[in-house]
């Protein structure tokens, strides 16, 4: 109930008051705005999903901000099932997944983020993140623990670009307390998104492509890492980068992208085959005579593929 003699808030004048609040640091008191707001919308009867997603996703950041993490974690998902595939709540409940230690959830919503728009510099850093903790925590075949990620829809994936800016960070488990509001609302960076993030991803692509010619792989797997920071879902740039890893004896690496490869093309050839060649080295022969006979089933007639069986059956011999 508002004081006597003040008349009562609208939606909109809590949530600028919570807004207001949240800049400035005060977590708790941005809460209670926001439940206010929330409270004021759903007893109003109006059917307006996106503005009530938006109240639950800012108070969400909120109770980020404030340590909160569970709660957090459920506002994220009311405002998801009000507008699903939101590129804020996703991001804010993938921090909060972190922290909690629930690193497969975590993953799974920065590459859902990842499939709605691919120059989201926080979300690629969170997958890093993710990758390295899982590959810990599970070992080699961390993948095979996932939950599945869900397919964005064409149409969503267009309509939150015409709608979504790109984000510039949402603060980590560690940089968490002392992070100025990087996960407000309003806060872009400016790198390219859409359809100039993937022309950039192509050029360079092919700055990679003319280093891999010239005998420079470490540094052509630096120009496809940079693409990759902007076209996720480019198969390619994963075959060649793991192109390059082979060369350098990244073996681990290699498969992972082989792995993200194929994650995007099942049939991969390229990506078969140089995963298979990098569970050699790494002396998986069981994995790699997997891949070889996978490949051999799609392109009976592969001759690469054939001489890379014999010489794992010569490796086996001499065991």
């Amino acid at each position: 109930m508002p004081p006597k003699g003040r008349p009562a808030q609208s939606v909109a004048q809590l949530k600028q008051a919570g807004n207001e609040r949240f800049k400035s640091g005060q977590y708790g008191e941005a809460v209670l705005l926001y439940s206010q707001a929330i409270k004021l919308h759903e007893k109003s009867g109006k059917k307006n999903p996106e503005e009530l997603s938006i109240l639950y996703s800012n108070r969400a950041a909120s109770y980020l901000k404030d340590g909160n993490c569970a709660e957090c974690v459920k506002d994220c998902s009311v405002s998801l099932d009000l507008s699903p595939f939101g590129v804020k709540p996703l991001l804010r409940r993938a921090a909060a997944y972190e922290a909690l230690e629930r690193y497969r959830l975590a993953y799974v919503d920065y590459k859902t983020v990842l499939q709605v728009d691919c120059g989201i510099p926080a979300a690629h850093d969170g997958t890093n993140r993710m990758t390295k903790a899982l590959s810990e925590q599970d070992g080699p075949c961390w993948r095979e623990k996932l939950p599945p990620i869900p397919p964005v829809p064409l149409e969503v994936r267009e309509r939150l670009a015409q709608s979504t800016t790109t984000i510039k960070a949402v603060p980590t488990p560690q940089q968490n307390g002392a992070a100025d509001t990087a996960c407000w609302e309003s806060e872009v960076c400016g790198v390219p998104t859409g359809a100039e993030a993937v022309k950039r991803a192509q050029l360079l692509k092919e700055e990679g492509n003319t280093l891999v010619k010239k005998g420079e792989h470490r540094r052509a797997a630096e120009k496809y890492s940079e693409s990759l920071n902007l076209n996720a879902s480019e198969v390619t740039t994963y075959t060649n980068r793991a192109l390059c890893y082979l060369s350098l004896k990244m073996y681990r690496e290699a498969v992972r992208d082989c792995e993200e490869a194929l994650r995007l093309d099942p049939s991969n050839i390229k990506a078969l085959y140089r995963r298979a060649q990098a569970r050699k080295e790494l002396k998986e022969y069981k994995a790699c005579a997997a891949d070889i006979n996978t490949l051999l089933k799609i392109e009976p007639q592969n001759t690469a593929a054939q001489k890379l069986q014999q010489e794992l059956q010569r490796v086996k011999k001499g065991q």
